[in-house]
This record gives C-alpha cells, sequence and structure tokens, in this order.
C-alpha cells in the first residue's frame, strides 16, 4: 500500500515545509512508514555532503525509511529564484520523467509518501510548463498550505479555484500562522472553512524554531484516509 499526496502552497513562504513535517510525522506516530520527496528545490546552502536544499534535508529528517539526498531532492538548482530561471541560469532543464522516477522509487519503498512542491501551484519550471503539469499528469491529491496573513483569503480563493480548474483535488488544508501579529486570525479561519469546503487538517500555531519541534499534535490525518 502506499499513499501520496502533493503538498502546495498559496505563495511561497508561506509554510509548506512546515506543514508537510507536521503531515509525515503525525503519519509516522500512526505508525506507517513515511517518505518525503521534494522533487525540484531551488535555493542550496553547502554541507559536509555537498550542496543541500534546506527544505528537502527537513523532509529527510522526518522520512523513516533509508533515503540518500538525491532520493527526495533529485532536481536541485542552486540559485533560490523561481525555478525556471534558476534552470536557465545553471543550463539545467527540469525532467519530468526524473521526477517521476524519483517519486516511484519512493512509493515503492514507504506506506505514505509526502511531494512538496516549490513555491505555489503555478510556479513555472521552464518557460512554457509549470510543477502542476507534473502534478497532473501524477495524479496526486492535493494538500492546500494557507499562510494565515493578509491578503491569504484572495490568495487561497484562487489557488484552489486553479487546482480544480485543473482537474485536481484538494483532500484537505493546512492553517499555518506565520505572522503572530495577524489581526482577525479566527475569523479569517473561519471564512477559509467555509469557501475551501474540504477538511481542515490542522492549525499550526506560530512558534520559534518550529522546523525543530515535533508538530504531529497539531495534524488529523484521518481525512487522508489513514
Amino acid at each position: 500500500m502506499n499513499k501520496s499526496f502533493f503538498v502546495t502552497g498559496t505563495d511561497t513562504e508561506v509554510g509548506k515545509t512546515v506543514a508537510s513535517m507536521a503531515v509525515m510525522q503525525a503519519v509516522s506516530k500512526a505508525g506507517y512508514s513515511v517518505a518525503g520527496y521534494k522533487p525540484v528545490a531551488a535555493g542550496s546552502k553547502e554541507t559536509e555532503q555537498g550542496p543541500m536544499n534546506s527544505d528537502a534535508i527537513r523532509l529527510r529528517e522526518c522520512t523513516t525509511v533509508e533515503v540518500s539526498y538525491a532520493d527526495v531532492n533529485p532536481c536541485l538548482l542552486h540559485a533560490a529564484c523561481s525555478p525556471h530561471i534558476a534552470a536557465e541560469l545553471e543550463n539545467e532543464t527540469v525532467d519530468f520523467s526524473l521526477l517521476t522516477d524519483g517519486l516511484k522509487n519512493l512509493q515503492a519503498r514507504s506506506e505514505f509518501t509526502l511531494v512538496e512542491g516549490a513555491g505555489g501551484w503555478r510556479v513555472p519550471v521552464t518557460y512554457d510548463t509549470t510543477l502542476a503539469d507534473w502534478v497532473v499528469g501524477e495524479k496526486l491529491p492535493v494538500i492546500l498550505v494557507v499562510g494565515i496573513k493578509l491578503g491569504c483569503l484572495n490568495h487561497a480563493y484562487l489557488t484552489a479555484e486553479a487546482i480544480r480548474r485543473d482537474g485536481m483535488e484538494i483532500v484537505g488544508w493546512v492553517a499555518n500562522r506565520v505572522n503572530p501579529g495577524t489581526e482577525h486570525y479566527c475569523d479569517i479561519v473561519k471564512t477559509l472553512e467555509h469557501h475551501l469546503k474540504v477538511p481542515k487538517l490542522g492549525e499550526i500555531p506560530y512558534m520559534p524554531s518550529i522546523k525543530s519541534r515535533d508538530l504531529s499534535g497539531y495534524i488529523d490525518i484521518s481525512p487522508l484516509g489513514l
């Protein structure tokens, strides 16, 4: 058995990695083997093992089966910008077949595979294609992460509309409190619950050093069929 889901956000820096970690931790605590996948990452840092992306590192840390860094992130672009620009700067090509091979590898080795996107739903990987094109081809159900801040309602509405227009199912959404000073937090979440009309998997509060914490208690994985 393998269940696979794609995590997208309403924008960049809305907490896709935080939400992905929380879901993976919750699934692992429920007794399932879990693999995290960051097929395309833009932005790297030097480590003792070579250049790596910080988000992919976090997903690998939450993975419960033995994987290499390349298993988690087959396409690493070093410039911290839109993937299509980074690829052009580095004379690279985002190869969908490579991404698919990597996904199948993790699916064969785990019971649950969580695929984290780059940026928002329509993030371009070439001047003519977006990462969403690959997700549609793989028929991955979508988890939407909304960073709760001023303007997020419009971004969430538009993103959900685009996902559904592409024929994809949104199976759940996560509210991530990226700004502790945002006013009317509860009203914003209530509005999103009313409009999105899919299960809310959880609300992740704002907290320091959040990527070093166990976030499993903030997520309900039952809507994912587990």
